[in-house]
């Protein structure tokens, strides 16, 4: 498999992990929603300036939305990885990718080959830009509709400001937009602006059993084109625990598709075929450390009944419809938080995302007395920077809530959608005190 010069593996795990979307940035500022990537690079593009506190390597950051997103299940951008009762497994953030083909000990595996026309019906190719990490992702997607509806892991797409997805068999790309997602079950709709004409995935009705031939197809690597990689199915109903790389939390996904295939990373999305080349499981996840890599994937059915609700703009308390409202700040971690998994604090560039535990009084690097969440940079042209927030403010309520901490922000601002006006209350680093009305605006992908 051929690789770009410009990409270099990063060795970021903490356990036996593999993730499967592809993300790029700088190497030496990229944020932990970032950082434990395959491959990373000197930026493309510049970052969204960030007035505050810089991240340091080491920092976890997070690209923050008022979605209460989760950093750990499913996020590529959410630099997750995670363990099983065997190998670690992760659906999240890219990890260093496992060994493929020969392994050290002599077993060997089929490695991937570039997938022929028929494999590629119905899958594309995503590409995404994380605005405010200053970084890019890459992985694969499902084609539903002939109009554009794509399906595709929530980790392949979240924290992104821009998605272009580009169909494997004609070549044409399509800018996307996030009809919802739900990070809870890796799941994540896109719509393709002025899409028509589109050749759907073949989907398979029928349950696949142990021993069965599969083939799972993606964007590996993220090098721009499909590949295949041919496999046994070795177990059913497998469930896959991940953990934010640096910290204690931990979610699962259960029921999953255990393969046998050399699934790398890149692959999140994509379709995993049975022999008849219908789709059975849409590629989610992969171990590392072993010679023989174990892939997962979620099961077709499972990923196309939370993309239907998803379709149907039904909310529920676990997935987003649309973007999230966004407040543009960076909101400061408790030091002694276990999330931030530094010790010291989080740029949350969002609106204080679900992750931050603090931004409490008496947090290193602030002077600060006021219990809230601690603003720790703002966003440029964002409706904080708007308001006059600045950093070492101390945000205290929105509208009627009383905000204690960056969690509590997070939840806040969960409750509204991008064009709502709220009043937003918070106290000077002089312990002035401030009140401004600020219209919240569309975030980046949750």
């Amino acid at each position: 498999m051929s690789t770009n010069p410009r990409r270099r593996l990063a060795a970021a795990v903490t356990a036996a992990a593999a993730a499967l979307a592809l993300t790029v940035g700088t190497a030496a500022g990229l944020p932990a929603a970032a950082a434990s990537h395959t491959a990373t690079v000197a930026a493309t593009q510049s970052a969204i300036p960030f007035t505050g506190q810089p991240a340091n390597p080491g920092q976890a950051t997070d690209p923050g939305q008022g979605g209460g997103q989760s950093s750990g299940l499913g996020q590529g951008n959410g630099g997750s990885t995670g363990t099983t009762p065997g190998n670690g497994t992760t659906p999240g953030g890219n990890s260093q990718s496992p060994n493929t083909g020969q392994g050290s000990n002599g077993s060997s595996q089929q490695e991937a080959s570039p997938a022929s026309a028929e494999e590629s019906t119905g899958v594309v190719l995503i590409d995404t830009e994380l605005g405010y990490e200053n970084a890019e992702a890459a992985g694969t997607g499902i084609v539903l509709s002939k109009d554009g509806l794509v399906l595709t892991n929530n980790h392949v797409i979240a924290d992104s400001t821009k998605i272009a997805v580009t169909v494997a068999t004609t070549g044409k790309t399509y800018e996307a937009s996030v009809v919802g997602s739900d990070s809870t079950k890796d799941v994540a709709v896109l719509r393709l602006k002025d899409a028509s004409d589109l050749q759907p995935a073949t989907i398979d009705e029928d349950s696949v059993d142990v021993g069965d031939d599969v083939t799972a197809v993606g964007n590996s690597e993220g090098q721009g084109q499909l590949q295949a990689a041919d496999g046994t199915v070795t177990d059913l109903g497998a469930s896959v625990t991940t953990t934010a790389q640096g910290t204690e939390d931990s979610e699962t996904l259960g029921d999953m598709i255990e393969v046998q295939a050399d699934i790398v990373s890149g692959d999140s999305g994509g379709a995993l075929l049975d022999d008849q080349g219908e789709v059975v499981g849409m590629n989610t996840a992969a171990s590392s450390g072993a010679p023989v890599v174990t892939g997962f994937a979620i099961p077709i059915e499972t990923a196309l009944t939370t993309a239907e609700s998803i379709i149907d703009g039904q909310q529920t308390s676990t997935n987003t419809i649309g973007y999230p409202a966004f407040l543009g700040i960076g909101v400061q971690q408790d030091s002694q938080s276990t999330q931030s998994g530094q010790g010291s604090q989080s740029i949350q560039p969002g609106d204080g995302n679900s992750n931050s535990q603090s931004g409490q009084s008496g947090q290193s690097g602030s002077t600060s007395q006021t219990a809230g969440a601690v603003v720790a940079g703002v966003y440029e042209d964002t409706p904080a920077a708007e308001a006059g927030l600045t950093t070492g403010d101390t945000i205290t309520q929105i509208g009627s809530t009383q905000i204690t901490d960056g969690t509590a922000l997070s939840s806040a601002i969960a409750e509204h959608k991008p064009g709502d006006t709220v009043s937003m209350s918070w106290t000077d680093a002089d312990g002035q005190s401030h009140t401004a009305e600020v219209t919240l605006t569309e975030g980046p992908a949750a």
